[in-house]
Parts: structure tokens; C-alpha cells; sequence
């Protein structure tokens, strides 16, 4: 006997329509129906989860575009710096020249009688006699008879120009003599003094040299004064050649051009 074939009505009636509207599906086309809905449901939210990246990065690239505006402005702005820095270096070694000097002082930066620096220290022209051993730091650390040298900035304790040496410009190259005997306690280098000698000397004294250009003595090496430990240079934060000296008497700081008493 044939079996009966069964039907499922689906009655849709719309607001203000005077007829509705009869559908009749074969019952056997539910299952199908219920699978395509949940397919369908599947596909859009996996549409969703990965269409939302996107929507989400459209969004932002009014934003990102205003960014690279205002960094192309920037770098623009960089490149004009650095042509004005050029042009100044270049009119600046060209009056070095001119003058015959390796560096031109700092006008109000140091006491003008403290420019070259050689009255408070014994300078070192292969006549001095030094004490051999350990020794205070009492020596000027450039031979100023055969190398010129000009104190270009001084020494400030505190305050937002705080300043813990005294620079001197010399040229790129120049030997760095220590200013009394002793053991090295670091050499190598900083950040903020490039490469760098620190020296302990007898009485809690200490001498710091940065910015060289090269090392001649390494940690733990015993220092005559006048012995040449490293060559002047650039390195470091530094915006000419120099070198920057230290003097220190434990954690305090100790004026480079104070005269040091044995006996205190």
C-alpha cells in the first residue's frame, strides 16, 4: 500500500493584506531546511568574527593617515635641523682655522685667566718631576706646550646645567695624561662619557676622563702621573672633540682647579 505523502502549511500573513499567503512543503524537506539554517547561521557568524579585523582597521585609518601626516612633518623638519647643523659646524671649523686653533673657549663659560689653564697645574713637558707611585691628582691632564687646549665649560655642582667636570677642547687624538699616580678602577665605556679612565689616587681622590677616542690602560693597571692613558676624542655625549675631566674626593665633587693640600 502507497504511503501517504505528508505536507507542513506555512501560513504568512502580512499587516494589512486581506488574504494570507498558504505554502505547503513536503515534510521531508524540514531536516534539509533545519541544516541549511544552521549552515547558514555558521558561515555568517564566521563572516562576522573575521570581517570585524577589517572593519575595525578601516576605522582607524582616518587616524593613521593623520599620524604619517604629522611624522612626514617631523622628518622634514629633522632634515632642515641637520642641514643648519652642517652649515654651522662648517662655518665653525672654517674660523678654527682661520685662527689657528684646535677650539675657540666659550665666551662666560670660565673665568678668562682660567682659559688655558696651565697656572694652577705643573704642565708636562718631559722636565717636570713627578712622584713616582701613588699620588694626588695635581697635574694638568693635557701637555699644553705642545698641544693647544681650551676650557670650554666649567664645573657646576647643582641645578639643571649641573656639570660634574670641566671640559677642555683639544684636538681628536690628543694623549691624556693621568693627573697623579694610581690604579685604574674603570676603563671602558659609558654612555654618557664614551669611552672613559677612572683613576683611584692615594687620600680617597679620584679622576675621571671621557670622551676618548682610544684606551691605553685597562682595569687594574698601577698609573705613574703623566703616564698617557688614552687618546682625546668624541665618543660618548659629546658634541665636539674634547676631553672631560673629573676630580673627586669620595662622593663629593672637588674643584679642577682648587690646589690640593697633602696635609688636609
Amino acid at each position: 500500500m502507497k504511503s501517504e505523502r505528508r505536507w507542513v502549511t506555512i501560513v504568512v500573513h502580512r499587516d494589512g493584506d486581506l488574504q494570507d499567503r498558504i505554502y505547503r512543503v513536503p515534510a521531508r524537506l524540514l531536516p534539509v531546511a533545519k541544516v541549511a539554517a544552521i549552515v547558514a547561521a555558521v558561515l555568517i557568524v564566521i563572516g562576522a568574527i573575521l570581517y570585524a579585523p577589517i572593519v575595525l582597521t578601516a576605522a582607524r585609518v582616518p587616524g593613521l593617515n593623520s599620524e604619517i601626516r604629522r611624522l612626514t612633518a617631523d622628518n622634514e623638519r629633522v632634515r632642515e635641523l641637520e642641514q643648519i647643523l652642517g652649515q654651522l659646524e662648517s662655518r665653525y671649523d672654517q674660523v678654527r682655522n682661520a685662527l689657528g686653533a684646535d677650539a675657540l673657549p666659550v665666551a662666560g663659560s670660565v673665568p678668562d685667566d682660567r682659559l688655558m689653564a696651565t697656572a694652577a697645574y705643573a704642565v708636562f713637558d718631559g722636565a717636570t718631576a713627578y712622584d713616582s707611585g701613588p699620588s694626588l691628582p695635581v697635574h694638568w691632564p693635557i701637555d699644553t706646550l705642545h698641544f693647544r687646549a681650551f676650557v670650554t665649560r666649567g664645573q657646576v655642582e647643582n641645578g639643571p646645567d649641573a656639570h660634574r667636570g670641566i671640559d677642555i677642547a683639544v684636538r681628536v687624538g690628543t694623549p691624556i695624561r693621568s693627573a697623579g699616580g694610581g690604579t685604574v678602577r674603570g676603563a671602558g665605556f659609558d654612555a654618557q662619557y664614551g669611552l672613559f679612565v677612572q683613576i683611584d689616587h692615594p687620600d680617597g681622590y679620584q679622576t675621571m676622563y671621557g670622551h676618548a677616542s682610544r684606551l691605553l690602560v685597562q682595569n687594574g693597571d698601577h698609573i705613574e702621573a703623566g703616564q698617557i692613558i688614552a687618546l682625546s676624542g668624541n665618543t660618548g655625549r659629546s658634541t665636539a672633540p674634547h676631553l672631560h675631566f673629573e676630580r673627586r674626593r669620595g662622593d663629593q665633587l672637588v674643584d679642577p682647579f682648587a690646589t690640593i693640600n697633602p696635609e688636609s
